[in-house]
């Protein structure tokens, strides 16, 4: 008493029809394991020029202060004068040739948009200041 395994009615058993994706799915996971290890590690980073140490003694003079305030509509003061934005631009190039250059401090309102702010940067950099500082940045910590 035997038993027949095969569907057909006849004695040779049929061809599998379906293919074995097995071994396709093991050569698929290897693959995307070695793109994975071999793709550059993302490098988020921003280029900055830090101070460099030279034990130079403080200046005898105090440099000036200009305080640059950007308001939340886009607004600029320059020592509390409202300044357009070409203004800015000429008042930074006098601020630039200073021997020394006076420092720069800028403070954003809290809910200007960065555009603004990093449009007076830009400004700053393009002229030649060298020495710009952002102040009030305690507003921005979430409480």
């Amino acid at each position: 008493m035997g038993m027949n395994m095969s569907s057909g009615s006849g004695g040779e058993p049929e061809p599998m029809m379906e293919m074995n994706m097995t071994p396709m799915i093991d050569v698929m996971l290897v693959l995307i394991i070695m793109f994975i290890t071999t793709l550059p590690i993302a490098n988020h980073a921003v280029n900055l020029n830090m101070p460099q140490n030279t034990n130079q003694p403080p200046p005898d003079v105090l440099p000036t202060v200009v305080k640059i305030d950007v308001d939340f509509d886009g607004t600029m003061t320059w020592n509390g004068e409202v300044v357009n934005r070409s203004q800015l631009e000429s008042k930074l190039s006098e601020a630039a040739a200073m021997s020394p250059q006076p420092e720069i401090h800028l403070q954003p309102n809290r809910l200007v948009s960065y555009k603004s702010v990093a449009a007076v940067m830009a400004s700053a950099q393009s002229r030649g200041i060298t020495k710009l500082g952002m102040i009030g940045n305690e507003q921005f910590l979430k409480n």
